[in-house]
């Protein structure tokens, strides 16, 4: 099943209006809807204001701007993480760290591993989340090398699955050396203590590391990245050339993020009321599968997108994660969206399922 695309000359908030027409829009990963939150563009403009629209500079410079400084710091409190470092953008924040550790160990992919760590990339699987920890010791016990390095996502965001991390507090002794390198872009800003994400929940066994790699952009609304880990390791990505060679994080949004902690906890709170309205709504349904507190409801429904698409409700569906794969379809709510955008979205799939067991039941009669 193909989808057309949608031509657009706005950015999209809780909804897009395309050339023709307006859609509620239930898709994308501004979870928080910090693009179009005023409160969060005032910040920003006075960011813009004091430092200009970009920082066309290395961050090895001889001019050092504060707000890194301060951005960083505040960053590791917030997560609980010795230390912080930010560039320009999640990918290469996840390419920092494994160009950085190129060539010192072995590197175990976990299913699904965003190509932001990608050192070269892994083979294809079919194999599913649970199934490749239950290899891990195997894999770990096997390996020449005596640093390993275990790469995953901290959640899959696009059927909407949990990863239970108990695994590690079971993995066997062994005599190597092991480091988590953990992508929480889809959790960061919305998962954990007050949207700190994964790395103060992220418990490892005595003598194991962790690093924990983060795009801004999505809940937080900032085009960045962070790594989060202990000092000596951000000591040693501060001196890889990617960090001194790749261009910053604009100053004006760590300005208004720094300003912000109040907005984006308004925001969570708006997205935890949104998330629990919409899960009793459609609890009955068997249409989703979904997380506690996460806003993606996956769904196998392909057909459930052109049928919404029909009543100007516009959801996520494409085929990932190339074009040649299948669609994948998913509900997507932001704190932007209001209860009565939920019920015209609950209201056009209780529709939906409503039809869709009309035919099933005439095709039925007909065999």
């Amino acid at each position: 099943m193909l989808h057309d695309n949608l031509l657009t000359d706005e950015l999209p908030g809780r909804t897009l209006r395309t050339r023709e027409k307006e859609f509620l829009y239930f898709s994308g990963t501004s979870y928080l809807g910090m693009a179009r939150n005023e409160a969060f563009n005032f910040y920003l403009q006075e960011g813009l204001k004091r430092y200009g629209t970009n920082y066309s500079s290395s961050r090895l410079s001889n001019v050092q701007l504060a707000v890194f400084e301060e951005a960083e710091t505040y960053l590791a409190d917030y997560t609980g993480a010795e230390a912080a470092i930010t560039l320009s953008s999640g990918f290469l924040a996840g390419q920092l760290v494994v160009r950085t550790l190129a060539g010192t160990g072995s590197f175990l992919y976990g299913p699904g591993t965003h190509p932001a760590l990608w050192l070269m990339p892994p083979q294809p699987t079919t194999q599913d989340f649970e199934a490749w920890v239950q290899e891990v010791p195997h894999l770990i016990a096997t390996t020449k090398a005596t640093d390993v390095f275990l790469l995953f996502n901290s959640l899959d965001p696009l059927f909407a699955k949990s990863y239970p991390m108990h695994w590690l507090q079971q993995l066997p002794a062994t005599q190597k050396n092991i480091t988590l390198i953990v992508d929480d872009s889809h959790g960061f800003g919305v998962t954990g203590q007050m949207g700190a994400g994964i790395f103060s929940t992220l418990v490892v066994p005595n003598g194991m590391r962790k690093i924990v790699v983060s795009s801004l952009g999505k809940a937080l609304g900032i085009p960045g990245g962070v790594i989060l880990a202990d000092k000596p390791t951000i000591a040693a990505l501060r001196k890889s050339s990617f960090f001194g060679g790749g261009s910053p994080v604009v100053p004006a949004y760590l300005y208004a993020f720094l300003r912000a902690p109040e907005i984006y906890q308004q925001a969570r709170a708006q997205l935890s009321t949104n998330i629990r309205y919409f899960a009793n709504q459609t609890s009955q349904l068997n249409l989703f599968r979904s997380q506690p507190g996460y806003p993606v409801f996956y769904s196998p429904q392909n057909q459930l997108y052109s049928y919404l698409l029909g009543q100007d409700i516009l959801i996520s569906s494409f085929p990932y994660p190339t074009p040649a794969h299948d669609h994948i379809t998913r509900v997507v709510l932001s704190s932007l969206h209001t209860q009565s955008d939920l019920d015209r979205l609950v209201a056009g799939i209780n529709k939906f399922c409503t039809e869709t067991e009309l035919l099933n039941a005439l095709a039925e009669n007909l065999e």
